[in-house]
């Protein structure tokens, strides 16, 4: 069966990831370390592209975060960065902005269904639903590699994006408490056919050595994040 090979991407580090605020549909810019991730993600992949297999198309959220560390990729690769808004971060409604211990204070109930990973909660005020999301992600994933099987693509997104290709890739459910890293500009390996997507690897972070830390979401709300 014919396969696509895809490079699952999660955006480079932001002011708020930092300091642990919610980001969703927010258009936070990366900060300067996100920028040397994106350099360094860039050059990871466009040798390992030239040693290897080339990439034949780069997707991206169209979020200012993701499209930053995205845009070195495309230069590197030489080729177009085509925008993708399905590729969005989950919408979190009046979560977004805030904290953990913030959304805790102001909507204890709320905060308990989001960490609990009710699949069925949906912030207020225009906020995503997991199961909702889980679906998007699938659906636009799915319509992405079947335009390109027999190669490889690059998709550029964010850490709940990446959860739900994790979950997809090794069946697991998405109420589940998640047990694996979503590290800012790391590299993970996904394999598509019509038969969903199979892990081939995950959080390569080697292009990060000279970091002294990553940044995962769990440790903003454990069990909630993304």
């Amino acid at each position: 069966m014919e396969a696509t090979r895809i490079l699952a991407l999660r955006h480079g580090e932001t002011a708020w990831n930092a300091d642990g605020r919610i980001q969703g549909s927010l258009d936070i810019e990366l900060n300067p370390r996100g920028r040397w991730q994106a350099a360094q993600l860039a050059q990871a992949l466009a040798d390992t592209a030239a040693a290897e297999q080339p990439i034949a198309a780069i997707y991206s959220s169209d979020l200012k975060r993701a499209w930053a560390t995205a845009e070195p990729l495309a230069a590197a690769c030489g080729l177009p960065l085509i925008a993708e808004p399905a590729l969005r971060e989950r919408a979190f409604g009046v979560f977004e902005g805030r904290t953990f211990d913030e959304i805790n204070a102001e909507w204890p109930d709320d905060a308990e269904a989001w960490r609990k990973r009710d699949p069925d909660f949906a912030p207020q005020s225009g906020g995503e639903s997991l199961r909702a999301f889980r679906d998007r992600i699938v659906g636009v994933v799915d319509r992405l590699a079947a335009r390109h099987v027999g190669s490889q693509i690059a998709l550029v997104a964010h850490g709940g994006v990446m959860d739900v290709l994790y979950r997809a890739a090794t069946r697991q459910a998405i109420q589940d408490v998640r047990s694996w890293t979503l590290h800012n500009a790391a590299i993970n390996r996904l394999l598509w056919t019509h038969a969903g997507l199979t892990l081939v690897g995950w959080a390569d972070a080697q292009h990060l050595a000279d970091e002294s830390t990553l940044i995962d979401d769990a440790t903003v709300a454990p069990g909630a994040m993304p």
